[in-house]
């Protein structure tokens, strides 16, 4: 059955490319996916499956269902761009200007749909159910996966697994991790108010300024000094707001910022001690001060035994050459929300394309089409199999 269903891939490996291109070439934005969602059920339409779309927003939920009995397994695949340029010259460049796909969103829709298209025609032997999930809104908070498991699509399944192109990697790796692959990624936002002034009277003034930047400065002894360096945080101000001339001290200042973290305890312990040293700077500078903490993603957090089943999947896949353990990452996903519903893991396919590469959410970002055909392989089969592993 698994052989069979490698012949298949390959010999649908141009349609997958072909589709690929056609999704870079007409990128969405999150939770404006509108076209890409009538993409995929059109799709699946045409192959007679049973497709329901609207689910939790714009997404997509497929079912295909064995002759035989089996567990029900999920398939995951994120279809939303970002408001990027596009910066390469490429055939299959973004039609949209300021939007495209910098992240491989669109070889993972790619990826599942043809899997999807060889699953159905060997559905007469398949064991058990088949849930292609594609889901809106990944890159963005509070993304797609938490309101389409709302709205059902996770019922009656019984594990799920997902992947991530991963471009920094090259093609015929296959990176696996034991419990947290990604971090929670959070954001807060602190306005601090002061009294505005005469640049040339500071001593009649609250600096609002000077007070950030030394809030900026405090900010960094959580990390260094507050968290275990056992442990793995950030706290990073990526935005710093103040001031409307040379001459004048201005009495606002406002600082946006992330915090990731792989446990629960210590994303509330550093949601603390920024509001702690928030609130001191603040009183020693005579200024007040607005703070706001918004929760994103939670961490990704693998299942031991499933992970353990797909490093085993994994080493017998064509074209695979290395399934090695990866390093925490500290970005998000939201594919976490599937994790703490059912069992599964996820993992990265290395997608590192030959040449110049760039990363993730660069303007130049692309991937090695290659990465596709061993995803759809490496899920395919951990889909397959899974109905006869015992957990």
């Amino acid at each position: 059955m698994k052989d069979r269903l490698f012949q298949k891939l390959e010999s649908y490996y141009s349609e997958m490319v072909s589709i690929r291109r056609f999704l870079h070439q007409h990128p969405e934005l999150s939770f404006k996916e509108v076209e890409t969602a009538k993409f995929i059920k059109n799709f699946y339409e045409q192959l007679g499956v049973e497709v329901h779309s609207q689910v939790g927003g714009n997404g997509v939920v497929a079912k295909i269902y064995g002759n035989n009995p089996g567990k029900t397994i999920a398939l995951r695949a994120d279809f939303d761009a970002l408001p990027i340029q596009d910066e390469k010259d490429v055939p299959y460049k973004s039609l949209i200007p300021g939007v495209m796909h910098a992240c491989g969103h669109d070889g993972h829709t790619a990826t599942l749909l043809i899997l999807a298209k060889a699953l159905n025609e060997l559905k007469e032997e398949l064991e058990g159910n088949y849930v292609l999930l594609h889901q809106h809104a990944e890159e963005y908070a509070p993304g797609g996966a938490k309101s389409m498991i709302e709205a059902g699509c996770l019922d009656g399944v019984d594990a799920i697994f997902g992947t991530h192109l991963w471009a920094t990697e090259p093609v015929g790796k296959i990176q696996f991790r034991f419990g947290p692959i990604m971090a929670a990624a959070d954001r807060f936002e602190i306005t601090i108010q002061g009294q505005g002034g005469h640049g040339a009277h500071p001593h009649e003034t609250k600096d609002a300024i000077v007070t950030a930047s030394q809030l900026v400065v405090n900010l960094q002894q959580i990390v260094s000094r507050r968290v275990s360096p056992i442990d793995a945080a950030v706290v990073t101000i990526g935005s710093f707001h103040s001031g409307n001339a040379f001459n004048i001290i201005a009495d606002k200042a406002t600082l946006i910022g992330t915090v990731r973290t792989f446990s629960e305890e210590l994303r509330d312990k550093i949601t603390m001690e920024i509001e702690r040293i928030v609130k001191g700077t603040c009183q020693t500078a005579d200024c007040s001060y607005q703070f706001e903490y918004i929760k994103g993603y939670p961490a990704v957090v693998n299942h031991e035994k499933e992970t353990q089943f797909l490093i085993k999947t994994a080493t017998n896949i064509p074209g695979v050459k290395i399934v090695e353990e990866s390093e925490p990452q500290m970005g998000g996903e939201d594919f976490a929300y599937y994790l703490q519903n059912v069992k599964g893991t996820f993992f990265y396919t290395g997608a590192k394309p030959s040449g110049s590469n760039y990363p993730h959410h660069h303007p130049k970002f692309d991937i090695d089409e290659n990465a596709m055909l061993i995803a759809a392989k490496t899920l395919g089969a951990a889909a397959l199999q899974y109905h006869h592993f015992e957990n």
